[in-house]
């Protein structure tokens, strides 16, 4: 049997899913948003995947059949169906690791500390460090969950047009590679700590919104920098007398002249005849760096790795920052 002495030990004893229910219970309205959104993009993903993209696959069939000699009939409104509604579901998943950073740099830390709410559960049995922790966990285990449901998805839609719908996007377009994989997860995670890192470090809720915002979008920019780069890429090359040759499609790294001594020269902007002419005189063929499919699953894999360890470094930056300031 155990007997509590006072106030401090019942806090103690109440432990850690005190403080889970601390932060879902001031957070709520924050959790019924994420919950409202998950409905209602996988209740559209699903919807992609299944009748509006066969109807568009009928559609585009039937458009491709067309002898345009004499009347056609198509079904226009199944295709622009499934594109426009593709691209706002698309859209969303991208948008959503800026939110996440808003809201982490407005409500999560950045309110809490301004409006004393942080020091209050502090003096009532919960450490810096657990007050942090738990802020960080919670949100991190919702956005796993459901990002990676969502990106599983979306991968599915996009897969049900893959072939049949000749508008459908391509693998190595920036939205749908990231909606399509498990960046979608990593990035609102590298979202939640950059945001809960601003608001520790401004202890103002809208500035920390901004600088949320800000610091995910150098995340988001420095991912696209090196995402060509994060996994070897394959070169394709054709004699100069080939110039329409197929040097294949994919996510590009780089492309140009090759001179006969192997070296690789930019592709002339050919301003004038002469200057075209005199830059193909050097060149004994053309050459193309690029990913294609058969890359996907490697640099969706090598990029999430990369942008959970930036995440992991933000984390403890956060809690490095708590400590200076309440040390």
């Amino acid at each position: 049997m155990t007997v509590l002495t006072g106030p401090v030990d019942a806090v103690a004893a109440a432990g850690r899913p005190r403080m889970t229910r601390w932060v879902v219970r001031l957070h709520r309205p924050a959790l019924f948003a994420w919950a409202g959104l998950f409905a209602v993009v996988a209740g559209l993903l699903i919807t992609l995947a299944g009748p509006w993209a066969d109807a568009a696959a009928q559609g585009w069939r039937h458009y491709d059949a067309c002898d345009f000699d004499r009347p056609c009939s198509y079904d226009q409104t199944a295709i622009l169906r499934y594109k426009s509604w593709y691209n706002y579901t698309t859209y969303a998943l991208n948008v959503l690791p800026f939110l996440v950073a808003a809201w982490a740099g407005a409500a999560l830390t950045g309110r809490e500390l301004e409006s004393g709410t942080a020091r209050l559960a502090w003096t009532q049995g919960a450490s810096p460090a657990r007050w942090l922790a738990a802020r960080l966990t919670v949100p991190a285990l919702a956005l796993t969950a459901g990002t990676s449901l969502l990106f599983w998805l979306h991968h599915r839609a996009w897969t049900a047009g893959r072939g049949r719908i000749d508008t459908a996007k391509t693998w190595y377009d920036t939205g749908t590679f990231h909606a399509n994989g498990p960046t979608t997860a990593a990035l609102a995670l590298a979202g939640l700590a950059a945001g809960a890192l601003a608001g520790l470090l401004l202890r103002r809720a809208l500035p920390a919104l901004v600088l949320g915002v800000v610091f995910m979008s150098g995340v988001w920019g420095t991912t696209q920098q090196l995402l060509p780069h994060l996994w070897p890429a394959v070169t394709r090359t054709a004699p100069v007398t080939q110039q329409h040759a197929d040097l294949g499609t994919g996510l590009g790294v780089d492309h140009g002249l090759l001179t006969r001594t192997g070296g690789h020269l930019p592709m002339p902007s050919c301003d004038s005849e002469a200057a075209c002419d005199a830059a193909y005189a050097k060149a004994a063929g053309f050459y193309n760096t690029y990913h294609p499919y058969s890359h996907y699953w490697p640099l969706q894999l090598t990029a999430s790795a990369v942008l959970l360890a930036v995440t992991g470094l933000l984390a403890l930056a956060c809690f490095r920052v708590l400590r200076r300031q309440v040390s």
